[in-house]
């Protein structure tokens, strides 16, 4: 190859070497200045007389070949300058930070969901897959969401504050006893529309905690309304979430109950996972075979009404859970203290991992 300019292939290689090693000793910024214009900033600097050296070249596979190997050599020596400036802006000392490639790396820790958001995504899982949307409403509302349009009365009991977190100051606020108010909201929002929604999140009752109440739990409501919808829609659904949830020997039963937004009411129990409903010895279901489980109902024609559904075209049903009670059941725990207290032995444990 030709000497233009007083350059060669070799010498251009010898000249990036030196660059390097020059740019690893530099110790501050008057050092680094004069470095910059060796090398990148002055026209009779190294790598400008480079590319005029380049251009000068005859063959066209030369010029792209040193074209690329200039290019590249600017670029680190460039990005090194910059390093260097960040460094010093950040009060570090460029030249002593080294990098030993023989330490260990440290331990990053694995995150897991919360067993309740858990198992919760597992129910959203099943009801999405029967065609319902999740619909996720406010933990702070008013006593019309959360009460009136849910057939309950002034008088009724659930809306003293013996029940009821009421914000202080604003008597018409209150942390949600249940997640019905989706239930409220979502109708009032399609009304004579046909739904399947189902809904979750914390809601807040003053209750002493122990080892099976909490003032704080994460309640599940599942609606659906639509023309003709009755109680065996409701069985249904009820046992093929059983069978999902649990497994495929559980057996449904229902039993009369009340709720001011449900008429027929029920309980809804399910056969004992443990004893498989036999009840011989079985301290989990108390020797019954069942274990209470949810409520639900087919919706009041009050509550239709209330939301804007003409009641003589829609029926529907709902129905509500305590999900820590679906963990506690599935899993065998005892005491639903431990979703709270953030002990890490409990949480990581390997059945909801």
């Amino acid at each position: 190859m030709k000497n233009i300019r007083g350059f060669n292939e070799e010498e251009i290689k010898q000249i990036k070497q030196n660059s390097f090693l020059e740019l690893k000793g530099i110790k501050g910024s008057k050092e680094l200045e004069l470095f910059r214009k060796k090398y990148l900033s002055e026209k009779s600097s190294f790598i400008p007389l480079i590319i005029i050296w380049l251009s000068s070249l005859e063959r066209r596979e030369d010029k792209i070949r040193f074209g690329k190997f200039v290019n590249e050599w600017r670029k680190i020596l460039l990005d090194s300058i910059k390093l260097f400036n960040f460094e010093k802006e950040k009060g570090q000392d460029f030249s002593s930070k080294q990098v030993n490639l023989n330490l260990p790396g440290k331990k990053l820790n694995i995150a897991y969901p919360h067993p309740v958001r858990k198992i919760t995504n597992e129910i959203y899982d099943f009801f999405v897959s029967q065609g319902y949307q999740i619909y996720e409403g406010p933990e702070i509302d008013s006593e019309l969401y959360n009460f009136d349009k849910l057939n309950m009365p002034k008088d009724h009991p659930a809306r003293g504050f013996q029940d009821t977190f009421y914000l202080k100051n604003m008597s018409s606020l209150l942390l949600r006893t249940h997640s019905s108010n989706c239930q409220a909201r979502v109708m009032e929002e399609n009304k004579n529309h046909e739904i399947k929604v189902v809904s979750a999140g914390k809601t807040y009752r003053r209750d002493d905690d122990d080892a099976t109440h909490s003032h704080q739990y994460t309640n599940l409501e599942v609606i659906t309304i639509g023309k003709n919808v009755n109680f065996m829609h409701l069985k249904g659904t009820l046992e093929s979430f059983f069978k999902w949830i649990f497994n495929e020997n559980v057996r449904v039963r229902f039993r009369p109950s009340f709720f001011p937004f449900t008429e027929p009411s029920f309980e809804v129990d399910c056969s004992c996972m443990i004893c498989n409903g036999a009840g011989e010895d079985c301290s989990v279901c108390k020797k019954t075979g069942w274990i209470e489980i949810l409520g639900a109902g087919l919706i009041h024609p009050n509550v239709l009404k209330d939301s804007g559904y003409d009641t003589k075209k829609f029926t529907g049903f709902a129905l509500g859970m305590g999900v820590e009670r679906i963990l506690m059941i599935k899993y065998g725990i005892s005491d639903i203290r431990d979703f709270y207290q953030n002990d890490l032995r409990f949480l990581r444990q390997t059945k909801w991992i």
